[in-house]
């Protein structure tokens, strides 16, 4: 079976890869750089709960050991503080150089062995028939690529998008900062601040920590204004901070400069075939806060599990179709409300239009977006792919679920984030009480022995866990979550049928079902059900090792037959 082919090395295509290898998925990737890292602090990702949880997840340790993790959020309008927020009840954002984070998936896929990285080389062509793609690449390696499917996490200016004629429209120059990183002290540590309309500089300006007293300071420029010398830069840097330290520039070192412009733009198609988008290739955003970077991240994690499924059995076209159904539409709503608000907040205009409330509604609806929540920055949810809400609880099906502690069959307890990435449904049973029991008695108690025999029915592989409890369900409520951690379903006690129609609709219906997305050659049945269907779990032999995957993926001297 030819490995999945993902042209792109950064952050998302390297997490894709990542994610890939966890359900035990060959992959090849084409970078088109030397395989190294710029070191550039300016340029920074903000990771909240669920991705931060993943990259972790993919062994990537650097956001942990390079980043920070912001200890308050504050708020000024002029010299008035708005708002402050602590997060004693909800995860801290991590914020991170983008190097770094690239740095840290870059080792972990070089260390895994179902990934072959390929440096200096570039797309140039590609073709896809019934049962896969080939790409012709230049540089390094000037020769022919065989894949199962390929991914193009190529960045803006995507090379497989263009092959692929898919249009990219949208806006441009929506927001432009002057941006700077600088070791210095200010008068609070750790603590990330948003001020709008301060006494000096720019009309906002948002600060936020790194390791060892180094900020990120970003200052809204006009769209399309004059450009910003040397000169003026140092002068924002000196205005702010002196702002900030009662009218006295402290003293700082200034460490990387840059002027970012940000841009709003959606591809209209994000898949075509065995060819998918993801990332910058699929969209761009940025402004008030919106993260490109963890929206790509996201792709990656809603991707893999349906191209494993895939992969391994086959699967209906309408699971592969919901990649693009799921999280083009996820980003679109992102795009609208930042367009939506984008006319209030900049625009000058009070929030009558988009919030009810007086000026201070401008920075609950700016900080939320820079901190996870609301319209502009809050997780997405998904459409449920079947209508079971037997159990009211804290998460609408199609949402984010909580990352409560369960525990597994061997007692181990761990965050329920911790278990996602391997390509399998995770089923939780809610039993007040039960950490405190032995686990041999908890396994033959209740409900458990039926669940479990349920669960080992389903049609595609999946994890049987106990939580002490879960927001909003009662006892006996059990979850139904996806391989990306996104809740399918919940139930009132063990309904096996139910859960086994619940599973189904999760893999869009029994696999195999449509030609042109099976995979042919694959080590499982097409049309496997029951426990003999099931994804290879993690650590599994399946497949090549990373050579042996990158030989496969080279196909003949001749290219393969074009699409029909």
């Amino acid at each position: 079976m030819d490995p999945v082919i993902v042209v792109g090395a950064g952050p998302v295509g390297l997490s894709l890869s990542l994610a890939l290898a966890g359900s035990g998925v060959p992959s090849v990737v084409l970078d088109e750089g030397p395989g190294k890292e710029e070191s550039r602090p300016a340029r920074t990702v903000v990771l909240h709960e669920d991705t931060a949880a993943m990259v972790h997840r993919l062994g990537c340790g650097t956001p942990r050991d390079e980043g920070a993790h912001f200890a308050a959020w504050r708020t000024l309008r002029r010299r008035q503080e708005t708002r402050r927020v602590t997060f004693e009840d909800r995860p801290a954002p991590l914020h991170v150089p983008q190097h770094a984070l690239v740095r840290g998936l870059r080792a972990a896929a070089l260390a895994h062995p179902l990934i072959t990285t390929v440096t200096d080389v570039r797309v140039d062509s590609l073709e896809q028939e019934a049962h896969g793609v080939t790409v012709h690449t230049r540089g390094a390696e000037t020769t022919w690529w065989r894949g199962s499917h390929l991914v193009g996490c190529d960045g803006a200016r995507s090379t497989v998008r263009k092959l692929l004629g898919v249009r990219f429209p949208g806006r441009t120059a929506v927001e432009r900062h002057a941006v700077a990183a600088l070791r210095t002290e200010l008068p609070w540590p750790g603590e990330a601040l948003l001020h709008r309309a301060p006494p000096a500089a720019a009309a906002e300006v948002t600060a936020r920590p790194l390791p060892d007293g180094v900020w990120r300071l970003d200052w809204l420029l006009p769209p399309r204004g004059e450009l910003v010398t040397p000169d003026v830069l140092i002068e924002l840097i000196r205005d702010t901070l002196a702002g900030w330290c009662g009218g006295t520039t402290p003293p700082y070192d200034l460490i990387d400069t840059g002027v970012h412009t940000l841009h709003h733009r959606l591809a209209q198609r994000w898949r075509d075939g065995r060819v998918f988008l993801a990332g910058d290739a699929a969209h761009l955003l940025g402004a008030l806060g919106t993260q490109g970077v963890e929206e790509g991240l996201r792709d990656a994690e809603n991707l893999a599990w349906k191209l494993a499924l895939a992969w391994h059995h086959g699967s209906s076209e309408e699971l592969l179709d919901s990649y693009a159904a799921e999280r083009r539409t996820a980003v679109a709503a992102r795009l609208r409300a930042a367009d939506q608000a984008m006319a209030v907040l900049r625009g000058g205009g009070g929030l009558r239009g988009y919030l009810p409330g007086s000026g201070r509604s401008h920075e609950l609806l700016l900080a939320e977006g820079h901190l996870g929540g609301g319209p502009l920055g809050a997780a997405p949810s998904y459409g449920p792919p079947v209508a079971v809400r037997e159990v009211p609880t804290a998460t609408e099906p199609g949402g984010p679920a909580a990352n409560v502690p369960v525990t597994a069959p061997d007692g181990a307890t761990v965050p329920l984030r911790d278990l996602l990435g391997r390509g399998r449904l995770l089923v939780v049973l809610v039993a007040p009480g039960t950490g405190v029991w032995d686990r041999k008695h908890w396994l033959k108690a209740g409900l458990m022995p039926r669940l479990a025999a349920a669960v080992a029915a389903l049609p595609v592989r999946a994890d049987l866990l106990v939580a002490d409890g879960y927001p909003g369900a009662p006892a006996h409520t059990v979850l139904m979550v996806r391989p990306d951690g996104h809740l399918a379903a919940t139930f009132a006690g063990v309904r096996p049928a139910e859960l086994y129609a619940a599973a189904d609709a999760v893999r869009a219906g029994a696999p195999g079902s449509s030609g042109t997305s099976g995979s042919s050659g694959s080590s499982g049945s097409s049309g496997a059900s029951g426990a003999s269907g099931a994804l290879v779990a993690a650590g599994d032999p399946v497949g090549a090792p990373a050579p042996a995957a990158a030989a496969a993926a080279r196909a003949s001297d001749e290219p393969a037959a074009p699409n029909q």
